[in-house]
């Protein structure tokens, strides 16, 4: 495999809260099977974006999709995540990052929303 995605969420100091990323790559692995996933926290969490980043390249990976679980395009994804993509790709000259946009207005998440809204409480 010479593509990988690196899930990217905030992280938190509730160990709860950080499974959800870890589940999330569990089950994003079976629809994205020809990519590498990898995950990373933001913060507060281990491992860093960095450290996700590396495991990528040592995987293998030649192309590396940053992904955030993020939900807008605040400070952390238009400044935080596109400095740790521009600094990962000046040191490494041979892969390529890209950052994707946040999960935002996509009609999933509309779609999920409204899902939630016909649960029972």
């Amino acid at each position: 495999m010479s593509s990988a995605i690196l899930l990217i969420a905030h992280g938190s100091r509730r160990a709860e809260a950080n499974a959800d990323l870890v589940k999330l790559a569990e089950l994003l692995r079976p629809l994205v099977s020809d990519s590498i996933i990898e995950i990373a926290y933001l913060e507060l969490a281990e491992p860093s974006i960095p450290d996700g980043l590396q495991r990528c390249v040592e995987r293998g990976a030649t192309t590396i999709r940053i992904l955030p679980y993020f939900l807008s395009a605040g400070s952390h994804v238009t400044d935080d995540l596109r400095q740790f993509q521009t600094d990962f790709n000046a040191s490494h000259p041979g892969v390529t990052c890209q950052l994707s946009p946040p999960l935002g207005l996509h009609a999933g998440v509309i779609a999920a929303l409204a899902d939630r809204l016909r649960e029972d409480l």
